[in-house]
């Protein structure tokens, strides 16, 4: 199954995470800012993850999200990193959704600065949704 990590991480909070599933999945933890970014060929699951920032995503990770769909990533599985708010999970899945993407019901929140404890976790949540 082929896998990729997506994220947008302004204070370094959501690349922890998405560092964390690359690793598990031996595949390269991406920002969406980055050139790299753009998928190529199929995608079986698309681990993508991001933050609120002035209760939105950040234009970036849309724009990215907007390059995708239904037919290229066959599942995407969402994880965010926040202070306040899991409104992000939301925001992600409409704009995935209106792309034609299926999105899991199953997501990944740590709030702020994830804990060795919850990048544990994390792998162990990349391993079980990347089947």
């Amino acid at each position: 199954m082929k896998c990729a990590v997506r994220y947008y991480s302004r204070s370094g909070n959501t690349r922890l995470l998405a560092e964390a599933i690359a690793d598990e999945l031996g595949v390269p933890a991406v920002s969406v800012d980055s050139p790299d970014a753009k998928l190529t060929g199929r995608t079986d699951v698309l681990f993508i993850g991001g933050a609120l920032y002035v209760y939105g995503l950040d234009k970036k990770l849309v724009s990215f999200i907007q390059t995708l769909d239904g037919d290229t990533v066959g599942r995407a599985v969402l994880f965010s990193t926040t202070w306040l708010s899991k409104h992000s999970f939301d925001l992600m899945k409409k704009e995935l959704e209106a792309r034609g993407v299926v999105v899991a019901e199953k997501t990944f929140y740590a709030k702020n600065k994830p804990t060795s404890e919850r990048l544990k976790e994390v792998k162990a949540f990349a391993d079980a949704m990347a089947r």
